[in-house]
């Protein structure tokens, strides 16, 4: 082919390509126009709910798009729904343990002073921080902290579901800035714009926060004392009795019990006791029978307090983990009943080993954190295909030996 044709066939093509690069690309920059175009609109509502045209404009500085990572985040649909085990193996275990006792004692006198004040249990207000942020660990982790205000804008401009939340908690936390609490650059959260230590959504944290170390701020983000007496202050206002436990562990009879709420006293006269053979404190309390993992696991009279921590998440797993995690950083020894598994469990430190072991054969691309979830187990499935077994993808001892044979 001759250099005329060639550069002919150059000419023709340039625009076509230039053509297609900005076809390609526009999507993106609509997207890009029509968020920009979304927050100049919801300046004049801000403006409209007291938000000061500076905190705003300080607030968005720098924010011309949306958040990707938000989207994937809220569209994200789990493969399968944690088995109990899994679930209270992840939050109720050895290092959290250690870890709550350990700030137990570093914090006591905040702790001794926020008991009085609010009446919780400093060992609740512990196993919630651990469950929520890993004791803080997660605020160091910028892969998963981000700006709460870009965040928020996200869902409120792109998530259809979420566009209702996402306006509302926006213009609480424009109001946080307001009030001077936090500045824009620390002002960060989750994907959904839960924000501190203990995980609190804006308008929730308008609601309860607490400024208990009294430097003038109700900072959740930088100050133990404020977030944990935050928590307190969530608690004990949404009606935690003082002094009382959240719920016990029970044997139950062979036969079939009633649903619903009764007192101490009938649950007893129906066969279901504590299972370390005492008598029930207040045998007038009303409670409830759960089963998580159903006949085969631990069974549970829950109490008020319990229903009390459903408002802090509306779970009973999350209600019954926080409690159970809470008595044993105060001490106690854990389930007489363990939750039914099909294998040999792990502790932390065998976990994270795996992980390791896993993540060295291409198997594992998440953080090495020592709790089983599903990227752990989808790495233990290609695992056993690997080697030829029964595909299960439990995080057992049998797969760590197998793991450690072949390094």
């Amino acid at each position: 082919m001759s250099s005329l044709l060639l550069s002919r066939r150059r000419f023709f093509l340039a625009p076509v390509v230039l053509l297609s690069c900005l076809l390609f690309s526009l999507p993106l920059l609509a997207a890009d126009a029509g968020f920009q175009q979304w927050v100049r609109e919801f300046r004049q509502t801000a403006l409209k709910n007291g938000i000061s045209p500076e905190v705003f404009d300080r607030a968005f500085e720098g924010i011309d798009a949306p958040d990707q990572w938000v989207l994937d985040k809220a569209s994200y649909q789990p493969e399968f729904k944690a088995p109990v085990w899994q679930y209270f193996d992840n939050r109720v275990q050895k290092r959290a343990i250690r870890m709550g006792r350990a700030k137990k004692e570093e914090l006591q006198p905040w702790l001794d002073k926020i008991e009085q004040r609010y009446g919780v249990n400093p060992n609740v207000l512990l196993a919630i921080w651990s469950i929520e942020s890993s004791f803080g660990a997660i605020l160091d982790n910028d892969k998963v902290i981000r700006s709460v205000v870009r965040s928020l804008a996200t869902l409120a401009y792109a998530d259809p579901k979420r566009s209702r939340f996402g306006r509302q908690q926006l213009l609480a936390a424009l109001k946080i800035l307001e009030s001077g609490d936090i500045d824009e650059k620390h002002l960060v959260g989750s994907w959904a714009g839960a924000m501190g230590h203990t995980q609190f959504i804006p308008t929730s944290y308008q609601a309860y926060a607490v400024d208990i170390d009294g430097d003038g701020k109700r900072d959740i983000w930088n100050s133990v004392p404020d977030a944990l007496a935050t928590a307190a202050s969530l608690l004990s206002s949404n009606g935690w009795r003082r002094g009382e436990t959240w719920g016990y562990e029970v044997t139950i009879p062979e036969r079939k019990l009633p649903a619903g709420k009764l007192p101490l006293r009938k649950w007893e006269q129906l066969g279901v006791k504590r299972v370390n053979g005492k008598s029930f404190p207040r045998p007038g309390d009303i409670a409830e029978l759960k089963l998580p993992a159903g006949r085969e696991g631990p069974a549970f009279l829950m109490l008020k307090n319990f229903f009390v921590l459903k408002r802090y998440n509306n779970s009973d797993r999350y209600a019954t983990a926080v409690g159970l995690l809470a008595d044993q950083i105060g001490g106690g020894k854990g389930l007489v009943r363990d939750w039914p598994r099909p294998f040999t469990p792990l502790d932390p430190a065998e976990v994270e080993e795996m992980q390791k072991l896993l993540k060295a054969r291409g198997y594992y691309q998440g953080e090495i954190d020592g709790k089983a979830g599903s990227g752990t187990r989808k790495a233990v499935q290609q695992f056993e295909e690997e080697i030829g077994v029964e595909v299960q993808g439990y995080p057992s001892k049998e797969v760590l030996e197998a793991l450690r044979e072949r390094q």
